[in-house]
């Protein structure tokens, strides 16, 4: 019996582990505005540029995880500077500082950026 129970609370764990849970509404919304307005001018100013890397091509085919991306905007890497205080600044407005504002970035470009229509409450 124990033996049956522990193999199910494995079975349980690991599919909830492997679930990926979708961004809200409000979260790409503020990860668009996060977007557009860090360092005053956007992100947008050098990622959405030809001779730039394509952001959202990155993070869609995989090649950029979050893990990866999180490093990059807490640390710099190469000519981007760290941006992880640019995204607070801007994010803390709704209450998106640190992960929670990294985390929204990522899923407003996985969700492939462009308009996003604030939420109603």
């Amino acid at each position: 019996m124990k033996k049956s129970l522990a193999i199910m609370a494995g079975a349980v764990t690991l599919v909830l582990s492997s679930q990926t849970f979708a961004a809200s509404d409000m979260d790409l919304w503020v990860g668009s505005k996060i977007y557009d307005r860090a360092f005053g001018r956007g992100c947008a100013t050098c990622h959405d540029i030809a001779t730039n890397p394509n952001l959202i091509k990155n993070i869609k085919d995989g090649s950029l995880s979050f893990s990866q991306f999180k490093a990059t905007v807490i640390n710099g890497k190469n000519a981007m500077p760290k941006a992880a205080a640019a995204m607070d600044t801007v994010g803390k407005k709704k209450g998106y500082t640190g992960d929670k504002a990294i985390k929204a970035v990522f899923d407003y470009l996985s969700a492939g950026g462009g308009k996003i229509k604030k939420p109603k409450k």
